[in-house]
């Protein structure tokens, strides 16, 4: 397969906005077309950079405030990130200023679209995985990106999105540079608001991809979360040049799952080997799959994100490939990665996650007499847990040990009971009740009620009607949801049934639709719902979809869950 590599640069455009005498020795160069960028700083000499390193002065002439401002009038407005276009290019220049504000310094890079960059990675952008690109500054991060936006969209017939920040992927001014295909641009009016046009993109635009060129804050790293949940493919960029560069990064580190400190039982830093406080991947990762590249001809992959990171943190050589091309554009695939310069970086992750032999020899030396007094001390705690537990399972009013006068009995199964039902629905503790087989009638005062069924949030309050409840002896019995599911397994504990477990999918479920049902009817502005998974967490997103509302993911694993509101 031979590859056909063309590469589009318009650098006559951008030599047009530079003074003539800077123009012209530009040019006449030989190596015009291997020109990087254009540096221009008051009172030095003009400097041009070329490809491997090279360099050349334009002028013998010292840069004065006139070439400056020759520049500045012939392109468009700087943004609050100083950087500025030309009208459907891709050039980009940034501005240097002083104290005052003033511009003393211009940096003119040459923007390419390099068709036929992606070869090396095409099978991964075909199987509509999430893909991290990570490399250092000039390895061509953006242009595989753009050239993966023309792909997906041109070739695959994909709808993409491009949140477009700096215009550096679809150039400057309001028509997109054709290198970007059939894509869609969004651009980002101030980059701190990158992560609202991020989510604006999803819910106003329906894509099936999103492209997202530097990934820089925590917000933004919660937003892709969010966009991967509700199923929609991401390909973006982000700060960093390795992978493990990305895990000690704490403001990014989300987007490959996360890194948290655990804290080990003796007989499980034991079994691991390890000492007992150890660094675990927090949660599921943002993207599928982790690009470091090199170069378009040079890349690593890892194929499963999450896999990388486990073995990483535990001190072994991660599953990678190592991919590149020749000039007749034949990909050449090996197994493994090249000798990482950034081995501090692992020395450290591994460090902090505890596997060293020398804490291993300390556990078997020192380890004995220790295990047996904390393994006595564990039972103890345990025992005490299951006591503290079996109080909490018991209904409210069993708590109240000061009142030895009051005593609560626990209804049989056969016993008629008369339950008041405090901020629960009614039509599922019906329900319930009659796939139990439980002889009981809902009642409509509490004075009539020999047991009280309500949900935590209000009992958290404290309501006056609860109190009297408890005070007269009257069970209270606590849910967590208001669904079925939970309905039934407090049944089964008041009247001693046995209740087959509950489907944990089915649960969640119900409680998106009743939490629907109530944002809808107006009993409330907006509810959360209980923590899930980023799988469950996407189908409660699709559902709420449906019904025309809105849903974003909030908090942190493992307690993130989402939030429905108009």
């Amino acid at each position: 397969m031979l590859d056909r590599r063309e590469i589009t640069h318009n650098i006559d455009l951008l030599l047009s906005t530079l003074p003539p005498r800077l123009a012209e020795p530009l040019a006449t160069h030989e190596q015009k077309d291997q020109v990087i960028e254009i540096v221009m700083d008051l009172g030095r000499l003009p400097e041009a950079r070329f490809r491997h390193d090279q360099s050349s002065f334009l002028s013998e002439t010292e840069v004065g405030r006139e070439d400056l401002d020759y520049v500045t009038e012939r392109i468009g407005q700087f943004g609050e990130d100083n950087r500025a276009g030309i009208q459907r290019t891709l050039h980009r220049i940034s501005a240097i200023r002083n104290r005052s504000g003033v511009v003393i310094g211009l940096t003119c890079r040459v923007g390419r679209a390099v068709y036929g960059t992606i070869e090396i990675v095409r099978d991964l952008v075909e199987a509509g995985k999430s893909i991290l690109i990570l490399g250092k500054p000039g390895t061509g991060k953006t242009t595989m990106l753009r050239e993966v936006a023309r792909v997906l969209a041109d070739d695959f017939l994909k709808r993409v999105v491009i949140v477009d920040t700096s215009n550096e992927i679809a150039g400057d001014g309001d028509i997109p540079h054709p290198g970007i295909g059939r894509a869609r641009r969004m651009q980002v009016a101030r980059p701190a608001e990158q992560h609202n046009v991020m989510i604006e993109a999803v819910e106003n635009h329906m894509p099936q991809v999103i492209v997202i060129d530097e990934i820089g804050t925590e917000l933004e790293a919660q937003a892709a979360r969010t966009i991967a949940e509700r199923g929609v493919q991401l390909v973006g960029t982000a700060h960093g040049n390795t992978l493990e560069n990305l895990m000690l990064n704490p403001t990014l580190s989300d987007l490959i799952g996360g890194i948290q400190a655990v804290t080990l039982g003796d007989e499980e830093a034991r079994r691991r080997g390890t000492q007992k406080t150890v660094l675990e991947r927090k949660a599921p990762p943002t993207f599928d799959v982790l690009v470091e590249i090199q170069s378009w001809d040079d890349v690593t992959i890892y194929q499963e994100v999450a896999s990388a990171v486990d073995s990483i943190l535990q001190g072994n050589e991660p599953s990678a490939e190592q991919r590149t091309k020749d000039e007749q554009g034949h990909v050449e695939v090996h197994e493994g990665r090249p000798e990482r310069a950034d081995s501090e970086a692992s020395t450290m992750l591994t460090r902090r996650g505890g596997y060293r032999s020398r804490e291993r020899e300390r556990d078997r030396d020192h380890g004995e007499r220790d295990w047996r007094r904390k393994s006595e001390r564990r039972e103890a705690q345990r025992e005490e847990r299951e006591r503290y537990a079996m109080t909490m399972a018991s209904p409210s009013a069993n708590l109240k040990t000061e009142e030895p006068s009051v005593v609560v009995k626990k209804p049989g199964k056969n016993a008629p009971a008369r339950i008041f039902a405090f901020g629960v629905s009614r039509n599922r503790l019906e329900k319930a009740l009659d796939r139990l087989g439980i002889t009981a009638s809902l009642v409509r005062e509490m004075d009539q009620a020999t047991m009280v069924i309500t949900l935590k949030n209000y009992y958290r309050q404290h309501p006056t009607r609860l109190r009297d409840a408890e005070e007269r002896g009257i069970p209270v019995y606590v849910l967590r949801s208001n669904t079925q599911t939970q309905m039934e397994e407090c049944l089964g504990s008041a009247f001693e049934i046995s209740v087959t477990p509950s489907d944990p999918l089915s649960e969640a479920m119900e409680e998106v639709e009743e939490a629907i049902s109530q944002v809808m009817d107006g009993s409330t502005e907006s509810i959360e719902l209980s923590p899930q998974s980023s799988y469950v967490r996407r189908l409660q997103h699709q559902i709420v979809e449906r019904y025309n509302l809105q849903s974003e993911s909030t908090g942190k694993e493992p307690r993130r869950r989402i939030r429905i509101f108009r």
